[in-house]
């Protein structure tokens, strides 16, 4: 019998665009549909007055060096459609009137650094970055070739410190190395990253963001995400895929417990060999498949697992260049202090914003703002539930004082930026949950602690119901990189089988 496509695609987020990409250029008849009118998801961008937003990219690991996420893109043919501008600075890292520290992309400068503020722990930090490197590379290679299990067991059985600290939290780890507060706090910045603690993520996560930010170096684009993903679009339109946006996908239709297509929201049956999901694993197997076509350990397991937390983001479009606002680097993490349950509690509730990532574009100018003026983004991580409880009447009220405690945070590295203010907008979880239609407006998928991590939860990149595959962040670390290169070698191992 015959079939409208081979691959039907749903949702063109990173990780659907980057299967899409692979499957078609792999020969696969393959339409994409999306319920939007742009390419994207959350890798996307919008326009307020003179400036052009971007919604989520902060930095780009995995471009540089060995990086993994560039292997992917040279050969979807997409790293030639995009300009690229290298960070030197990994991040800087402020808890006013405590610490001030901005790491360089680079291992060695990295101990330099530290030690330089924090005295007396040089062969500690040597040590302890050697650790973080080898644990976070394997990460990131293991990964992506669970296909070759004995190969990658046999790689782990020799390296010792993996087996030894990988599990830990990164906290626990932190602990064993050093006594200073302040160095620990510094090198726990990419928390936010994973949306965990330090107390709750696991080292190899950590150790997974450390090493690709810092091996394979951090970068912008210019034009943004949505320059990422129109890239990705291209390069599958131009290899003959289909794509429908302003649609959506009503369900998954089966026949015999096997995926063979999907009906749309006009009604209309689309067919195919294969139906490749970027919708969250909770939206999947439960609203566009019948249950009765899941297996029950699939649904066990989704209601064994935390949702994870969503964002609340302040754009600002601001008339003064970076420099003389205070930007002395792209990335840049602020907290109220040194306590990590301060910002438990402001995950939880809206409490003034006790932290914050400041992404400034324009240190280095990615093409959105102005000459002499600057795009920022103010991001900190919450649950939904606080907003999500707030009354309607007084909802609009509540972002305003959000917005203006997270202003007044961002006041340690850049005083002057509400003087300066042209145009401002702030997303809340609710924000989130509505364009992207993420349960709770998670943005890294489940919570992502050290027992929810890929090791314990293999079963997600597989084909749980036959016909189906899952490509979200859902079933794979959060994350630009990871989702993008979990896709696309997910797709490249199926070319092998259809």
């Amino acid at each position: 019998m015959s079939v409208d496509y081979d691959v039907i695609v749903i949702g063109a987020g990173n990780a659907g665009l980057a299967a899409a990409a692979t499957l078609q250029r792999g020969g696969q008849r393959t339409l994409l549909v999306e319920r939007h009118n742009v390419p994207g998801g959350a890798a996307t961008s919008f326009v307020r007055g003179r400036f052009e937003f971007e919604v989520s990219l902060h930095q780009l690991g995995g471009m540089g060096g060995p990086g993994p996420l560039r292997e992917i893109l040279d050969e979807m043919d997409v790293t030639r459609r995009l300009r690229l501008i290298q960070d030197d600075e990994l991040y800087r890292t402020v808890v006013p009137g405590v610490l001030d520290v901005t790491l360089p992309a680079d291992w060695q400068g990295a101990v330099e650094v530290l030690d330089n503020h924090y005295p007396g722990n040089r062969a500690a930090l040597t040590r302890f970055l050697g650790i973080v490197r080898e644990v976070g590379l394997w990460q990131l290679t293991a990964r992506a070739n669970l296909h070759r299990l004995k190969e990658q067991t046999e790689w782990l059985s020799g390296l010792s410190d993996v087996r030894r600290y990988g599990l830990r939290t990164f906290r626990e780890v932190l602990d064993e190395f050093f006594t200073d507060e302040r160095l620990k706090f510094v090198l726990s910045s990419y928390w936010s990253y994973n949306g965990q603690l330090p107390s709750r993520m696991s080292f190899m996560d950590m150790a997974r963001l450390l090493a690709l930010f810092i091996e394979t170096k951090p970068y912008q684009i210019v034009g943004g995400s949505q320059a990422l993903s129109s890239a990705m679009l291209e390069s599958f339109l131009e290899a003959g895929g289909e794509v429908r946006f302003n649609t959506s996908v009503d369900k998954i239709v089966t026949r015999g417990g096997r995926a063979v297509g999907v009906r749309l929201d006009d009604g209309e049956t689309v067919s195919c060999r294969l139906v490749v999901s970027n919708a969250p694993s909770s939206t999947t197997y439960t609203r566009l498949l019948d249950p009765a076509d899941v297996p029950a350990g699939v649904l066990r397991d989704l209601g064994s697992r935390r949702m994870g937390p969503s964002a609340t983001a302040l754009y600002l479009g601001l008339d003064a260049p970076a420099a003389e606002l205070g930007f002395s680097t792209a990335t840049n993490f602020l907290t109220a202090d040194l306590d990590e349950r301060t910002v438990a509690r402001g995950m939880r509730s809206l409490e003034p914003a006790p932290f914050l990532l400041a992404s400034c574009y324009d240190v280095r100018p990615t093409g959105f703002a102005p000459p002499g003026a600057s795009q920022v983004n103010l991001v900190t991580i919450q649950y939904a539930d606080p907003w999500e409880a707030v009354p309607v009447r007084d909802y609009q009220q509540a972002k305003a004082a959000y917005a203006a405690s997270l202003l007044d945070l961002l006041k340690a590295i850049a005083p002057g930026v509400r003087d300066v203010i042209e145009e401002a907008e702030i997303a809340t979880p609710v924000t989130f949950k509505r364009y992207l239609s993420q349960p709770g407006g998670a943005i890294y998928g489940f919570d992502q602690d050290a027992m929810d991590s890929w090791l314990f939860h293999e079963d997600d990149l597989k084909p749980n119901v036959p016909g189906l595959v899952l490509v979200s962040n859902w079933v794979t670390a959060g994350g630009y990189n990871s989702t993008i290169v979990t896709a696309a070698r997910l797709s490249r191992r199926l070319l092998a089988v259809l």
